[in-house]
């Protein structure tokens, strides 16, 4: 699908504004922030929304705005939430001064100063879809996703920049050392794509790490064929152990003789494709001690 942009919008030129030395907003290592200063990273980034079937888009941690002023160049309703409070009075205050020409009819834009992980979401665009992208706080961000999956029903696409391991792990297959818990989780609802590396210089203060960015596409049936919460306690329960086989890690589910006999239970977790998960809690389900 093709973007909608807004009409008579114009190309933005790249400045230094956001370096620290005279940036409007200062990082805060207690809020995990590391501002991006790249404008054709940001730019990458915010192409990232396909905008397929949706105009509600929510950027977690905006920070000085430069990927919020990428976003706001299509048609969307935007929402930028931050907990930094000097962030959100520079994005209220100087942020629209600054760009008048990207605040128009076809598109709106409101921040709100708020915990991401406590707030809650339904207040946001009432029940219609909406997407999340960001430059997400490293030390919070697998807690962004684990949120994001409650509200999977409401977010068909979720996009946005990682620690690059944490990123790698979200795409994980099976088979890779890096496939977990957040790995079956995630692609139990959504189809994963790694899209690009981002190096630390292109932030400010740089991190000691790689990032990454990627991109996430709820699949067209969401709605798991199996007991879900029990989805849930296998894959826990399993991940746990990770180097134990399933026969062993599995043992406090009380399985009957005949069940444990079936050779998934020889392998162990990493090895098990999402739908190898789903099929085994069905015939856990189903098994009768």
């Amino acid at each position: 699908m093709v973007k909608k942009k807004k009409k008579g919008s114009k190309p933005y030129k790249k400045d230094s504004k956001y370096r620290k030395d005279n940036g409007p907003v200062k990082a805060k290592k207690h809020l995990g922030q590391h501002f991006l200063k790249d404008e054709d990273i940001a730019k990458q980034i915010a192409d990232t929304l396909t905008l397929d079937g949706y105009r509600n888009v929510l950027e977690i941690g905006p920070g000085t705005g430069v990927l919020t002023k990428y976003l706001l160049q299509n048609e969307i309703d935007l929402v930028a939430m931050d907990l930094d409070s000097e962030s959100i009075v520079y994005l209220n205050q100087n942020f629209p001064l600054e760009h008048p020409e990207i605040l128009g009819n076809n598109n709106s834009f409101k921040v709100l100063e708020a915990d991401f992980l406590k707030y809650d979401l339904s207040t946001l665009f009432g029940s219609e879809p909406f997407a999340i992208t960001g430059n997400f706080p490293y030390n919070i961000s697998t807690q962004i996703v684990f949120k994001m999956l409650e509200w999977r029903h409401q977010i068909p696409e979720f996009t946005g920049m990682f620690q690059k391991e944490v990123a790698e792990r979200i795409c994980a297959k099976e088979g890779n050392k890096t496939y977990g818990i957040l790995s079956v989780f995630t692609q139990a609802y959504y189809n994963a794509e790694y899209l690009f590396t981002v190096s630390p210089e292109v932030f400010d203060p740089p991190p000691k790490v790689l990032s990454g960015v990627l991109r996430l596409t709820r699949k067209e049936n969401h709605d798991l064929d199996c007991d879900e919460k029990l989805f849930f306690r296998i894959v826990k329960t399993a991940f746990n152990q990770r180097r134990k086989t399933l026969r062993n890690s599995l043992k406090t589910f009380e399985l009957s003789n005949i069940l444990k006999e079936d050779t998934i239970f020889d392998q162990r977790p990493e090895q098990l494709a999402v739908a190898d998960f789903i099929g085994l809690a069905k015939k856990i389900a189903n098994d009768t001690v």
